[in-house]
């Protein structure tokens, strides 16, 4: 399973619990899973297991989370969460310049490792950029961008960590 558990559970303390804000284009919302995008998933009664494995299966296997380099696992699986799988995966071959396909393949992965530490800080320019397209970004923007630098300072620490052992 790889560093999942430990990237989901900062996932987690991001998303939140139960909402509903009327701005918020994906209504009902728990543990960030939206009822705009699983409209035949009870929301308000999911469970953690159940958001656990929707997490792992929409939003950690497509970007290929066990295959990242430490860090940029949890910088790419949160932009996937906030910003959409394929987004992830675009926004990742933007900073790489390799082919933008969202699809993370073996020429986009051995890239990322080659290209690490600097990755971290170019991946999120990316991220950041990509708001200013977002339409919520009025409303929703300070938030972002408040989630996306706290996620980079983790995803820098987890980078240190696992370069330092």
């Amino acid at each position: 399973m790889g560093t999942f558990p430990e990237c989901l559970k900062i996932i987690l303390a991001e998303e939140g619990g139960l909402s509903n804000h009327r701005q918020d284009p994906g209504g009902l919302t728990r543990y960030g899973i939206s009822q705009r995008s699983y409209p035949n998933v009870d929301i308000a009664n999911l469970t953690l297991q159940q958001a656990s494995a929707i997490y792992q299966r929409d939003y950690w296997q497509p970007i290929r989370g066990d295959m990242l380099p430490a860090g940029l696992d949890l910088l790419v699986f949160d932009c996937a969460v906030n910003q959409g799988s394929t987004t992830a995966a675009i926004l990742l071959q933007t900073a790489l310049g390799v082919k933008m396909d969202g699809s993370i393949g073996p020429i986009t992965l051995a890239r990322a490792s080659q290209s690490m530490p600097d990755l971290l800080i170019t991946f999120a320019a990316e991220r950041a950029l990509q708001y200013e397209f977002n339409r919520n970004e009025e409303s929703f923007g300070r938030g972002w961008y408040r989630r996306l630098f706290r996620i980079q300072n983790l995803a820098v620490q987890a980078y240190h960590r696992s370069s330092d052992g």
